[in-house]
């Protein structure tokens, strides 16, 4: 198998401190990629975290070998100038090992700035604007821009070697179309099959069978199902809720207020959860067949040193193998 497998750094639940070793240990272990979030806000009072994923990323990327990425907002918490120039100076240092995605963002971290938290097509051409403008940035221009986000004489001095590809962050059929005029790749998260399958196809349609499709992989695993079922409520029972409101609420009290009697039943569709790792194997083996190009494991639970151990000793050799 040809996928890429790789570890995320989810700073939503955890120290930067230890994700620093995780990152080293998952590169020990024979992942191929991290991809790390970028919050200022945990989904839940109980994770209790939110490091600058910025400042994580450069420390985690000169402590390893491995290619990075980061899904992030630009247009609201983030200037685009800012996350251009966030880039340049990760690619300057690290040429080549860095594919930032952009996506429209969540309330949740967005809405500190005080302004009105825009509808969801403004977001999406709020988005388009801002792939446009850190391009050019990326690619040495001084820009001017006067839209949904505001520009002036802007240029990044400390440039990478080669601008990198931009994905773009697609949770449904529609955003992926709708980004597809600009996006260099796709990342998405992990559904029923039918579902995954047509954001994927609504995505290749639009931009083409060669752009690269990622997905971020939501799992629960541990020794036993009644294990798996208890962290993967304790720790993400958001993934419950639908996009629409996902997307709307505003601090953790809220998410843990609209969530507090969700059944582990309703985590079913959106998070892999089994104590054999031979279903993690084959959803895995699935997602290659769809052509997805990397997944990233994101182990739900608070166990993840013990997750990357197993993992890179016992599930990523059988599917190499396979």
């Amino acid at each position: 198998m040809t996928m890429e497998i790789g570890y995320h750094a989810s700073h939503e639940q955890f120290a930067p401190s230890r994700l620093l070793r995780l990152a080293r240990q998952a590169e020990d272990a024979g992942f191929d990629a991290v991809l790390s979030s970028d919050h200022l806000f945990p989904w839940s009072e109980r994770q209790g975290e939110a490091g600058f994923a910025w400042a994580w990323l450069g420390a985690a990327m000169a402590t390893t070998t491995l290619p990075y990425g980061v899904v992030t907002a630009p247009g609201d918490r983030y200037h685009p100038a800012t996350i251009a120039q966030s880039i340049a100076t990760l690619l300057e240092m690290a040429p080549g090992r860095f594919i930032p995605a952009l996506g429209s963002g969540q309330s949740l971290n967005e809405h500190v700035t005080g302004r009105r938290w825009p509808t969801k097509d403004v977001r999406n051409a709020r988005l388009a604007e801002c792939a446009d403008v850190i391009r050019r940035l990326l690619a040495g221009e001084t820009v001017d821009h006067d839209g949904l986000v505001r520009m002036r004489a802007a240029r990044v001095y400390t440039l990478p070697p080669t601008p990198p590809p931009l994905f773009a962050a697609a949770l449904s059929p529609e955003t992926a179309r709708a980004v597809a005029g600009w996006a260099d790749g796709l990342i998405t998260v992990n559904a029923p099959p039918q579902k995954l399958r047509a954001v994927i196809r609504a995505f290749r349609d639009a931009a083409g069978s060669t752009k690269p499709v990622h997905v971020q992989m939501h799992l629960s695993w541990a020794h036993s199902d009644d294990e798996v079922r208890a962290q993967a409520l304790d720790q993400w029972r958001t993934n419950a809720l639908p996009p629409s409101l996902n997307e709307e609420l505003e601090v953790p009290a809220q998410f843990d207020a609209a969530t507090a009697h969700v059944p582990a039943e309703a985590l079913e569709d959106s998070i892999v959860m089994s104590s054999d790792p031979a279903r993690h194997a084959e959803v895995l083996a699935e997602y290659a067949k769809l052509g997805v190009e990397r997944v990233y494991l994101h182990q739900v639970g608070v166990d993840q040193e013990e997750f990357v151990d197993f993992f890179g000793a016992d599930v990523l050799p059988e599917l190499r193998s396979g």
